[in-house]
């Protein structure tokens, strides 16, 4: 079993930033792939960013420039800087471990507004 647990969401103006934190407990071994995700409502869920343990980063167009993925290994724990923050950013924003191809875990989702 894997648990998450995310800080750093907000409310904050356009052009602001915030920064996402999760941190992963449990059976993490080996190669695995940590992201963030988001949902807006009456949204899909959709990928923001990914990076894998070897450092393979992947962002969504969407956010690209704006948004930077990182994680420290050794603490099992991965982030997001999210600067640049425009409106249509506002969502639920959800961590996500994929520690094998069968198995995945969600964090509980943290809540990003921002007000133009």
């Amino acid at each position: 079993q894997v648990q998450l647990v995310e800080s750093g969401g907000g409310l904050v103006q356009a052009g602001g930033s915030l920064r996402l934190s999760c941190a992963a407990s449990g059976s993490i071994f080996g190669f695995n792939t940590m992201g963030w995700y988001r949902q807006a409502p009456g949204k899909q869920r959709e990928s923001v960013a990914t990076i894998n343990s070897a450092g393979m980063i992947h962002y969504a167009d969407s956010v690209k420039g704006r948004f930077t993925i990182s994680r420290d290994n050794s603490k099992n724990t991965v982030y997001l800087q999210m600067n640049s923050l425009k409106p249509e950013d506002t969502a639920v924003y959800y961590c996500h471990v994929r520690v094998s191809p069968w198995s995945a875990y969600w964090g509980q989702g943290t809540q990003v507004t921002v007000t133009s």
